[in-house]
């Protein structure tokens, strides 16, 4: 039976694969996600952590840009009060802010009627709208991502952008080549993967970083 893994979990099983993220920590109480928010770095993000928790945002389930260990622990606080018991929450993720003028999305899914598939898009406020995007077929080789990559229409955001150098296009390509084997092979546990979401995939410094991944697979049996 398909479940969704936590994000915590989810970054687990892609990092592996090339998937670049910033560290985190998942704690269990206020005081210790202050504990790790100093170690990882103040600003912090704080999110509720759990295996059904597939839209954090939408439920209020995540804090940005928390500056002081007051702010942290309230947050804390708060996101582990709002958990409900479907959620099976494991804990509050803090991970340090990451800094970037441009989002992009990518992922992978089984498509009921051509198979695997691997997406790259614009992401941000603006994705809905823009509603541009480049999915191939799995696997895809590195000329196939760098064809993703030339296949968007905002090239422009690309470049270099308000001061900021050019996305550095081989991580990029790394990071479409590890969901195209996500989708196309049994994850490590034999389980398999049915669909990958890496939503904001920010460009800080020119390098892609995925702030938020959703896996959702099937347990072998």
């Amino acid at each position: 039976m398909p479940r969704t893994l936590s994000e915590a979990e989810s970054k687990s099983l892609l990092a592996p694969l090339g998937i670049p993220f910033a560290p985190e920590e998942v704690v269990t109480d206020p005081d210790a996600a202050v504990d790790a928010a100093n170690r990882l770095g103040m600003p912090v993000a704080a999110k509720l952590c759990g295996d059904n928790i597939a839209h954090k945002t939408e439920r209020g389930l995540v804090r940005l840009g928390l500056s002081n260990a007051d702010d942290v622990a309230a947050a804390a606080a708060d996101l582990l009060a709002a958990a409900r018991d479907e959620d099976n929450a494991t804990g509050v993720l803090i991970a340090p802010m990451v800094g970037g003028d441009r989002e992009l999305i990518a992922g992978a899914s089984t498509d009921e009627q051509f198979g695997p598939t691997v997406l790259l898009g614009v992401g941000g406020v603006l994705a809905e709208a823009v509603a541009d995007v480049s999915v191939r077929l799995a696997p895809i080789t590195d000329v196939d991502a760098n064809e993703m990559i030339e296949d968007l229409q905002s090239q422009a955001i690309l470049g270099e952008f308000r001061g900021q150098p050019a996305v550095d296009r081989e991580a990029l390509v790394a990071v479409l080549a590890g969901l195209s084997e996500a989708i196309s092979a049994p994850a490590s546990n034999g389980a398999t993967i049915l669909s990958v979401d890496l939503n904001p995939l920010i460009i800080s410094d020119g390098r892609p970083v995925a702030v938020d991944a959703l896996v959702e697979l099937e347990e072998a049996s």
